[in-house]
């Protein structure tokens, strides 16, 4: 278990970074050229690669929703040439956003049928798109980012996507998760750790991040952002797990490792979990108290 694991000693030193999604005032060059954070030094868990291990072996059978409607997937059939298929796979991206697989996977289907090109989505007004991509999380929004980003792609990049992290970034409605998803998946290019909700999530619980997120004054902050979560694993994890966690940890995420209720008895990593059970134990001990006081009561 957790508590007597031996840790290999890893220094972090990551980059000053936005914590918005959406923000744009900081792109990963402009945050290379700030100070260096003043963060403590980590060691992840000297078991990690047992831990990868396992969950790779739990989830070779398949059958979460990404590794059939995820953006890695939606686009291979989508676009007769690797230029269309990049623009499915931003397009994608861009709708995931606040949005479950079936749904994004269904508008990213009913835009690829309207016909998914830079140039045909730039001459299709916002509200039209956002009829056809209706109900992804703000469907309005997302309308308008999806044609201004098409323009961009006609106007700037000669009917392709941009192949950096900063240019995708500079489309409206593009953030850091989205564009090192799309580099990854788009480009085939490992520029960095796509962190989602469950990939937040699940790094904390194996305890392959800092309990605690500092500023880049080297000030502790109360909660971890996803940034966070991402500079602290590209500081250890080898790049050629980069591009393969985002969709291996969204499957074991969906089956296993839910937000709440986690069925930890199933995982594969449970004994090298530090986490394991614990909700179990909570609901088990918050059982009691209330059974406790229903007694003193009557």
């Amino acid at each position: 278990m957790a508590g007597g694991r031996k840790r290999a000693h890893v220094k972090i030193e990551v980059d000053d970074a936005g914590d918005d999604e959406d923000a744009k005032a900081t792109t990963p060059k402009a945050a290379a050229a700030k100070t260096k954070k003043k963060t403590p030094p980590f060691s992840p868990p000297e078991d990690w690669r047992d831990v990868l291990a396992a969950i790779k072996r739990q989830r070779a059978v398949g059958g979460a929703p990404v590794d059939t409607m995820g953006c890695e997937k939606i686009s291979e059939d989508a676009a007769p040439d690797d230029r269309g298929r990049r623009f499915v796979t931003l397009v994608s991206a861009m709708l995931s956003s606040q949005t479950k697989d079936p749904i994004t996977h269904a508008a990213t289907a009913r835009l690829v049928k309207h016909g998914c090109t830079p140039e045909n989505i730039a001459a299709t007004s916002a509200e039209d798109l956002a009829a056809i991509i209706r109900p992804v999380g703000f469907h309005a929004r997302k309308g308008q980012y999806l044609r201004d980003a098409a323009r961009a792609c006609v106007e700037r990049h000669g009917g392709d996507i941009p192949s950096d992290v900063d240019g995708l970034m500079a489309l409206p409605g593009v953030g850091p998760k989205m564009a090192y998803l799309v580099m990854n998946v788009g480009w085939g290019v490992p520029s960095g750790i796509c962190v989602d909700v469950h990939v937040h999530r699940i790094a904390e619980r194996l305890g392959w991040v800092p309990s605690v997120a500092f500023t880049s004054n080297g000030t502790p902050r109360k909660n971890r952002t996803p940034e966070d979560t991402r500079e602290a694993l590209e500081a250890w994890l080898p790049r050629e797990e980069w591009i393969e966690i985002n969709p291996l940890l969204v499957g074991h995420g969906q089956l296993t490792c839910a937000p709440k209720a986690p069925k930890c008895g199933e995982c594969a990593a449970n004994a090298m979990c530090p986490s394991a059970f614990k909700d179990e134990e909570a609901r088990r001990a918050k059982k009691e108290e209330k059974n406790a006081a229903a007694e003193a009561q009557g």
